[in-house]
C-alpha cells in the first residue's frame, strides 16, 4: 500500500488497521504528533497502534480512527449465515 493508494475495506489483522490508519494519517499530511493533539492521545500509543500491536486498547484504537476521520463498520462475514438484526440500546437502570 503506498501514501497515493489506500485499500479501504475488509481488516483481518491488528496490522491492516494500523497499517491503513498510517496511510490515511499520511494522505491527509498529519503528523503523530498532531493526531496526538487532535485526539488527546500520546504519540507513542498511535505508533503502537499503527504497528499493529495487538494489544492496544480498543477504546483508544477507536478515539484515534475517529480523529483520523475513519468509522468502523461490522458486518457478517462473506458466507456466514445471516444473524436477525436487533437494534443496539444501553441498558437504562431501573
Amino acid at each position: 500500500m503506498t501514501d497515493e493508494e489506500i485499500l479501504y475495506g475488509v481488516i483481518q489483522t491488528t496490522e491492516d488497521l494500523g497499517r491503513l490508519a498510517r496511510a490515511h494519517r499520511k494522505q491527509r499530511h498529519l503528523t503523530l504528533e498532531t493526531v496526538s493533539g487532535l485526539g488527546n492521545l500520546s504519540p507513542r500509543f498511535l505508533s503502537e497502534f499503527e504497528r499493529g500491536k495487538e494489544t492496544a486498547e480498543i477504546g483508544k484504537v477507536l478515539k484515534a480512527l475517529r480523529t483520523l476521520g475513519l468509522e468502523v463498520s461490522i458486518q457478517p462475514r462473506a458466507g456466514a449465515a445471516p444473524m436477525r438484526a436487533r437494534p443496539i440500546t444501553k441498558e437504562v437502570a431501573p
